[in-house]
Order: C-alpha cells, then structure tokens, then sequence
C-alpha cells in the first residue's frame, strides 16, 4: 500500500466513500460505508450475486470488515454506462442485457422471514402516507391530473403490494451502476448496499421515471432481456411508486430551495400522468413465464 495508486471514485452525492487502488498485484475498489446496515446490505449482495450471476457479472467480495465497516472488491472491465456516449444500437443492446441480468437477480431466491415481509409491506404503506402528507402539503403546486395520481399512490399503493411478486432487489437499479466494455461488449453490475427482499416491481422505478418515458426503444429493449412484459398490477403499482418518488423530490426541493430537485419532480410527475401502457406495443404478445405472486421463499 506505500506505493499503491489511489484515487477517490466517490460519488458526488452519498455518504459511501470508494477509492481505486493500483499496486504490482492488479486493481481493486475499497468501500466503507456510514452504517453497518448498508455494510451488511452489500455484503449480502455479493453472496446473492455469486449465485444469480455468471463469473464476472459483478465484482469478487475480496476481503470485510465490520468493524470498519468497508470491503475491498475485485474491478471490473467497463465504464459506468450512465453519460456513455454510445450508439442507439449498442445502448439498446445494453438495456436487453441489464434486462436479461435483472431476470437472473429476480429469479434466484433468497428467504424471507415473516417480520421481513411486513418490513416490506411497512415500507409501501409508508410511501403511501408520504405521498398524502405532499398531497395536502402541495396544494396548488400540482395540476389536477398530478394530483389525482399522487391521491391514487396514497389510496392504492398497500393494497397492490399484497398482489405484486416479490424478490430480492438489487435496490439502485440504474445506468449508474452497470458498466460497459465495448471492447469486449461485456456487461457488469456494481454497488449492492441498496439490496434487500421487496417489491421486484421497485427495481424499475428509475428506468419508469427517468428513461423509459422518452426512450420507448429502451423500455422495449430492457424488457425483452427481462423476458416478458409486466402484468396490469405491476404496471399500476410501477406508475403509482414513481409518481410518489416524483412527488417526494418536488416536496423536497420546494421546502429547501433546490433546483435540480423541484425540476425532476415536476418531470417525473408529468411523465407519469402521460405514462402509456407498457404492454401497449399492437401485436405484441408475449409466451414467457410470469413471477410467482410470492417470488420470494419464505419461511417462519
């Protein structure tokens, strides 16, 4: 370590703090984190990923320590797809494989205790009174429409929880954390501190309010690496969750002034009140298997 290369590979935002490490022996990522709880999280995200994922889909968990707590993680070959200048085609071809790979998180089971699964249950009813109290906060800050969908994530979000698959999510499903080689057109995940059973529905929600809206050829492409599309419920429960992140962020930027917060809001809440159908492509049908409504083993 006295003569290893470091760099700070933080983010801007988020209280993690990575640093890139180059000696004679090769490259890896140092991570330590605020909180046991996300330690714990990422830890258990490497054990999950080992097991839904092929070699070199995700880094190696090298070495942990609690009492830190940090890890030091293998690298991966790529950049982190989110700015990548990349051609139409290949971006498309990328959303097909994080589908493909999201598939193969979702499908490997994890249990979940009964306490676990009223945690989940807990935190959707949560969302649900967050987007009440912006509702009567808000006022005339929303359109009608807007505020019809933010009144129908607070009335519906709890009952539609009892009806959606569950998995374990990787729980920051976004370009930010895939990377792409486009030597070798290898396809990565990262950063698994967001981890934990919920909703597989939730793993959607950035790509339903930031991508997919102006970019139906993503949506498309993700989706057909997903495998098939999404039930009626899940596609309800997708457009409800995002309107409330989209309602959370404007809550938040008006009440502290911030900008970029008070523009993604309004984004997102008009994206979602114009969202069409995800299954609506004419013709479109699809033969593959759909999740369990209790993807999730659990036991007492």
């Amino acid at each position: 370590m006295d003569t290893a290369d470091v760099t700070d590979a933080s983010w801007p935002r988020g209280d993690s703090r990575i640093w890139r490490v180059r000696a004679g022996h090769g490259e890896v990522f140092v991570k330590q984190y605020p909180s046991v709880e996300k330690y714990a999280r990422e830890v258990k995200g490497y054990e999950h990923a080992t097991r839904a994922l092929a070699a070199g889909e995700a880094p190696r968990l090298l070495a942990s320590d609690l009492q830190r707590p940090a890890v030091v993680l293998s690298a991966l070959p790529g950049r982190v797809v989110r700015g990548l200048p990349i051609e139409q085609s290949v971006e498309q071809r990328v959303h097909r494989l994080a589908g493909d790979l999201l598939r193969r998180w979702h499908d490997t089971d994890e249990p979940i205790s009964d306490r676990e699964h009223q945690r989940i249950m807990e935190s959707v009813t949560a969302q649900a009174d967050e987007a009440a109290v912006i509702l009567e906060r808000l006022g005339d800050q929303l359109s009608s429409a807007e505020q019809d969908l933010v009144r129908e994530a607070a009335r519906d979000l709890p009952d539609l929880a009892q009806a959606l698959p569950l998995a374990y999510r990787h729980g920051d499903y976004s370009p930010r954390n895939w990377l792409w080689d486009e030597a070798t057109e290898h396809h990565g995940l990262i950063d698994f501190e967001e981890s934990a059973p919920g909703l597989a529905v939730e793993d959607l929600v950035w790509l339903g309010g930031a991508a997919w809206p102006t970019r139906p050829d993503l949506r498309d492409a993700f989706l057909t690496g997903y495998g098939r599309q999404l039930s009626s419920t899940e596609q309800r429960a997708l457009v409800l969750l995002t309107a409330r992140l989209g309602a959370s962020y404007l809550n938040t930027g008006l009440t502290k002034s911030v900008t970029v917060l008070i523009d993604r809001g309004r984004t997102v809440l008009h994206h979602m009140v114009h969202a069409p159908p995800l299954n609506s492509r004419p013709g479109h049908r699809t033969t593959a298997r759909r999740l369990p409504a209790r993807h999730v083993r659990r036991r007492a």
